[in-house]
C-alpha cells in the first residue's frame, strides 16, 4: 500500500516525517494553567458497584481519565473500604494532574506495598515543595524497588540534601548509587546540575563534558540529552563563552536531527537575549528528575506511564514549559487532539519550546477537524521564517490530509526552493512532493520527486515503497519494482503497509499464491486497516477461497474505507470478482451462498484491555539504528 497520506493521525504521520529533519521523537496541581479543561461528559450515576468499577476501567482505557476518576468515586461509595478502587482513582488523579486531589488517597494508601511506589514519592513531592525535607527521606523508603524507582528515589534524595545545604554530600550519594548502566547519563546530568547550582564551576563544566561524551545514553534517552545541552550552553553563558555555547547548540542540532529547541534557544543567545539557569532550586531538580525519567519511558505503549511521571514533576516547577510540551505531545499520542492544543497553547511565549508547540498546536487542530485554523496557524509560522523547512512539510501535510494536493504541492515546490544544497535529511520533502504530483495524476512531476528523494536517501524503506507499488501498478519497471518493495520490507518487516504493498504487488503480476502469504502478513500486522482487508479478499478470491474472501471484505468495510473505496467492495460481494483472462472460475461460489464443507469463518473477538493499576516502570531502550 502507498502509505503517504493519513492513515491516522496527521500529527503521528508529519512527527515520523519531520524527524527525519528536525524533530525527536491515567485537572492538575488543582488546577494549574496547564491543565486542559476536562471533556465534557453527561451525568451518568452507576446502580451498582460493579456498574462504576467496571464503567470507570473502561473509561481509564479509553484515556478519558475525568470520567474515570467520576465512577471510580461511584465504586467507592458503594464499597468505601476497597482498597483496588482507591489505587486505580489514586493513578487516575495523579496521571490527570489533579495532584492536590490526590494527596489524602496517597496519604491513605502510603503502607499499602502494591501502590506505595507512587503514593509515597507524592506525599515526598508534596514536602519538597514545602521545604519539608525531614520528611522525605522516610517517606521515600519504599518495601520494593524496581531501578527506576530506585534512580527515582535516590536523585530525588539528592536534592533534598541540595536543599539543605549539603551539595557535596548529594554528589557523594550519587556516585555511590549502584544501578544499571543506562543510569550513566541520569547520573552526570543531576551532577552537574547540581554542582553548577551550587557554584562549584570547575565540578559543573567536567560533570557537563562527561554527559554530553554519553553518546549512547543520549541515544537511548534523546530528550534528556536534549536537556544537557541546554543546560551546558547556558553554563557557558554564563562563563562568559557564548561562542562556545552557541556552538555546543549547533553540534547538538546536527546530532539531534536539527530539533527546533536546540535552535531556537542558539538564536536567542546570538540575539543577546539573557539565558537563565536551567535548574534554580532544589524543586525544579527533584522535578527535573521525573521530567527526565518520563521522557526517557515515552514510547509506543507507555505513554499512559510517561505522562504519569510528567505530571508528578508539575509540583516542583509549575507551568513548566518542557513539561506542557511533552505532555501536549502524549496526548496527541494518545489522540487527544484537544488536551494536545491546551497544552501547547500555555507553553510560555519566551520558551524555546514554543515554536516547536505552535507547529504542533496546528498539526493537533487539523487532526482535530480544524484544518483551516491550522493552516492560518502554520501561515503565520512560515510568514515569521521562510527558510523553516519543517513549517513547509506541516502545512503541505494539512493541505494533503484535506486532499487539496494541487495546493500541497504549491507548499513542497516552495520547500525545494528554499533548499539550496539537498542533503540527505532533505528526502521527506522531495517525497511528500512526490505524493502530491501522484496523486494529481502528474507522474512526470512526481517520478523524479521520488528518485531524488532515493538519491538523497537509498534504501529509504517508505520511498521504496510508494514509488516500486506505484510501479507495478502502472505496470512498468516491473522487475526493479519488486526489488525495491522487496528491500523496502526486509527492512521494514513490521510495517503492515509495506507488507501489503509486497502482496498487492505479486497480486498485480497474477502471482497469488504468493500474494496470499504476503497479505496474511499485513493483515496480522494492521488487521483493522480496510485496504488490507479488501487486497486480502482479492486474493483469497482468486485462488479460489472465496468464503473467506467475503469475510475479508465485510472485514474491510467494517474498518470504515473511503467512500469510492466501499462502493467497489459492496459490489464485489454482491458479485465478485470477474474472471482472469485464461483462468476458469467456473467452480467459484458466489458471494452469499454457502458450500457444504465450509464452516462459516467466526465474527473477530475483541478483547477487553486490561489496565493495571500499577505497571510496571520499562527501562528506557537501548539506542537503535535504522
Amino acid at each position: 500500500m502507498r502509505h503517504g497520506m493519513k492513515h491516522g493521525p496527521l500529527y503521528g504521520l508529519l512527527l515520523s516525517l519531520l524527524a527525519g529533519i528536525a524533530m525527536p521523537a491515567s485537572g492538575a496541581l488543582a488546577k494549574t494553567p496547564a491543565d486542559p479543561a476536562p471533556v465534557a461528559t453527561p451525568a451518568v450515576r452507576a446502580g451498582s458497584f460493579a456498574g462504576a468499577y467496571l464503567a470507570g476501567r473502561t473509561a481509564e482505557a479509553d484515556n478519558n481519565l475525568s470520567t474515570a476518576a467520576d465512577f471510580y468515586r461511584q465504586a467507592m461509595a458503594f464499597d468505601p473500604g476497597n482498597s483496588q478502587v482507591k489505587q486505580d482513582l489514586l493513578l487516575v488523579l495523579l496521571t490527570e494532574g489533579r495532584f492536590k486531589d490526590a494527596l489524602p488517597l496517597a496519604s491513605e494508601l502510603q503502607n499499602t506495598p502494591d501502590i506505595e511506589r507512587f503514593s509515597r514519592v507524592a506525599l515526598a513531592i508534596d514536602a519538597i515543595s514545602k521545604k519539608q525535607y525531614r520528611k522525605v527521606g522516610p517517606l521515600l523508603m519504599l518495601s520494593m524497588q524496581s531501578d527506576m524507582d530506585r534512580l527515582a528515589t535516590g536523585f530525588m534524595n539528592a536534592w533534598v540534601k541540595v536543599g539543605q545545604g549539603n551539595p557535596k554530600q548529594a554528589l557523594a550519594d550519587i556516585k555511590k548509587m549502584e544501578g544499571p548502566e543506562w543510569y550513566g547519563l541520569f547520573r552526570t546530568y543531576n551532577s552537574a546540575l547540581i554542582a553548577d547550582q551550587a557554584g562549584m564551576k570547575k565540578e559543573a563544566a567536567d560533570f557537563y563534558q562527561q554527559a554530553l561524551d554519553d553518546r549512547p545514553g543520549g541515544s537511548a534517552a534523546p530528550d534528556t540529552y536534549e536537556r544537557v545541552i541546554m543546560a551546558y550552553a547556558s553554563f557557558k553563558l554564563r562563563q562568559g563563552d557564548k561562542d562556545g555555547a552557541i556552538q555546543l547548540l549547533k553540534d547538538g542540532e546536527e546530532l539531534l536531527n536539527g530539533r527546533m529547541t536546540l535552535t531556537e534557544l542558539r538564536e536567542q543567545i546570538e540575539a543577546g537575549r539573557k539565558i537563565d539557569r536551567l535548574i534554580e532550586t532544589p524543586q525544579q531538580g527533584a522535578g527535573e528528575v521525573l521530567y527526565t525519567l518520563g521522557t526517557a519511558i515515552n514510547r509506543s505503549g507507555a505513554e499512559a506511564f510517561a505522562k504519569l511521571y510528567l505530571q508528578l514533576s508539575l509540583p516542583l516547577r509549575p507551568g513548566n514549559d518542557a513539561t506542557l510540551f511533552q505532555l501536549g505531545d502524549i496526548s496527541a499520542k494518545l489522540r487527544r487532539p484537544e488536551a494536545a492544543v491546551a497544552y501547547y497553547a500555555d507553553v510560555p511565549e519566551t520558551s524555546p519550546y514554543r515554536r516547536d508547540a505552535e507547529m504542533q498546536r496546528a498539526l493537533n487542530l487539523a487532526d482535530n477537524d480544524k484544518s483551516a485554523e491550522a493552516i492560518e496557524q502554520l501561515k503565520i509560522l512560515l510568514g515569521r521564517d521562510k527558510t523553516d523547512i519543517r513549517t513547509y512539510l506541516a502545512l503541505g501535510g494539512v493541505y494533503a490530509q484535506d486532499k487539496n494536493f494541487a495546493e500541497a504541492a504549491k507548499i513542497y515546490d516552495g520547500a525545494v526552493e528554499q533548499i539550496k544544497t539537498p542533503e540527505r535529511k532533505d528526502w521527506p520533502v522531495f517525497y511528500q512532493r512526490g505524493i502530491a504530483y501522484e496523486r494529481l495524476k502528474q507522474w512526470d512531476k512526481a517520478e523524479p520527486s521520488f528518485n531524488k528523494a532515493l538519491e538523497l536517501y537509498p534504501d529509504q524503506p517508505q520511498v521504496l515503497n510508494y514509488l516500486g507499488y506505484s510501479w507495478v501498478d502502472m505496470g512498468i519497471h516491473l522487475d526493479r519494482a519488486l526489488d525495491m518493495i522487496k528491500k523496502a520490507v526486509e527492512l521494514r518487516p513490521q510495517d503492515g503497509y509495506i507488507v501489503d504493498s509486497l502482496g498487492w504487488a505479486y497480486y498485480k503480476l497474477g502471482r497469488y499464491d504468493e500474494a496470499v502469504v504476503e497479505l496474511e502478513k499485513a493483515v496480522k500486522l494492521r488487521p483493522e486497516d480496510p485496504t488490507i482487508n479488501d487486497h486480502m479478499g482479492d486474493a483469497y478470491w482468486r485462488v479460489g477461497r472465496q468464503l473467506e474472501a467475503t469475510f475479508q471484505w465485510h472485514h474491510a468495510i467494517a474498518g470504515k474505507p473511503e467512500p469510492e473505496d466501499l462502493v467497489k467492495i459492496e459490489e464485489k460481494l454482491k458479485k465478485g470478482l470477474p474472471d482472469v483472462p485464461g483462468q476458469s472460475s467456473a467452480d467459484a461460489t458466489k458471494p452469499g451462498e454457502k458450500t457444504p464443507d465450509q464452516p462459516k469463518p467466526e465474527e473477530p473477538k475483541q478483547d477487553t484491555p486490561a489496565v493495571a493499576p500499577a505497571p510496571a516502570a520499562p527501562a528506557p531502550e537501548k539506542p537503535t539504528t535504522d
